[in-house]
């Protein structure tokens, strides 16, 4: 009781503090994730360019630097060669990432929702989790061709796990007093589904949501390394075969900032959900 009273104390004092600071202080505490994020950044980049560009501490054919990136950048972009690889990908991605949502959310709910579905399946769920995509690529290059369904495959494969698991176990890890609480006014089967289950359920989704984001660039990373006559990961292969270091950065960070693009918007989308997560542990 007494460290609750010592810690409200200090929350109170911390207040006080900040409505007595000044303006410039202030805009610092409500920006401070995207100025020390931004910080970070520009510190790195700037050590990077110096190593590797100003005082060419590193071979450029092992290492590129920034400025190197950047003039690769604007010249693919002007010649146009790199607008077809962005869209065989972004097809790639998009279709695998989908097909892996349309499919894992309902099948994620079923197995947590119905307890024979999930004894049935939950060995098969766990042994393909655990199975690396790598190994699966031959079959299904067999299976679907050299096309852009075997990538569409690998993807599907990629995202499709993360997502089902964390609606599965959401599912399940939905509390058990709401369930009670609700059967004993009444409710249908449906009503607890639709008040308790899935809201309970949404925070696990969007979880596997942004897991499976991850797992879909690695499944168009590896699919096109094997088998693709275009595509960004087609385009790292060829440049580092080549020793286009500069060129093979600039695939790299079209994965990375789609990447923190994706991973932005379903944050944004999950911060609208947020009084429906359990305040547990360190988010408390």
């Amino acid at each position: 009781m007494a460290e609750q009273n010592m810690t409200a104390g200090e929350e109170v004092l911390l207040d006080v503090r900040v409505a007595e600071a000044s303006n410039l202080y202030k805009f610092y505490l409500n920006q401070e994730k995207k100025i020390l994020g931004t910080s970070a950044v520009l510190v790195f980049l700037t050590i990077w360019e110096l190593i590797g560009s100003t005082f060419q501490l590193i071979n450029p054919m092992f290492m590129s630097a920034p400025s190197l990136i950047y003039k690769a950048a604007v010249q693919l972009v002007t010649s146009g060669e790199i607008w077809n690889d962005l869209r065989v990908s972004g097809i790639e991605f998009a279709w695998g990432y989908f097909l892996s949502v349309v499919f894992a959310i309902p099948f994620g709910i079923m197995c947590g929702w119905y307890k024979r579905m999930s004894y049935i399946f939950d060995p098969f769920i766990n042994a393909m989790n655990a199975t690396p995509r790598v190994a699966l690529l031959p079959l299904v290059i067999i299976w679907l061709g050299i096309g852009i369904l075997s990538k569409v495959g690998i993807i599907f494969l990629g995202a499709v796990f993360p997502i089902l698991i964390n609606t599965r176990d959401g599912v399940k890890t939905t509390p058990y007093n709401l369930l009670t609480a609700a059967r004993s006014f009444g409710a249908s089967e449906w009503q607890i589904f639709k008040s308790v289950v899935l809201p309970s359920t949404v925070p696990f989704i969007l979880t596997g949501l942004r897991l499976g984001v991850g797992r879909a660039l690695i499944g168009v990373m590896v699919g096109e390394l094997y088998a693709a006559t275009a595509g960004i990961g087609f385009m790292i292969t060829v440049a580092g075969a080549t020793f286009q270091t500069d060129k093979v950065f600039v695939g790299v960070l079209v994965f990375a900032i789609t990447g923190v693009v994706c991973m932005e918007v379903l944050t944004k989308l999950e911060s609208r959900f947020d009084k429906w997560r359990p305040k547990v542990g360190a988010a408390a």
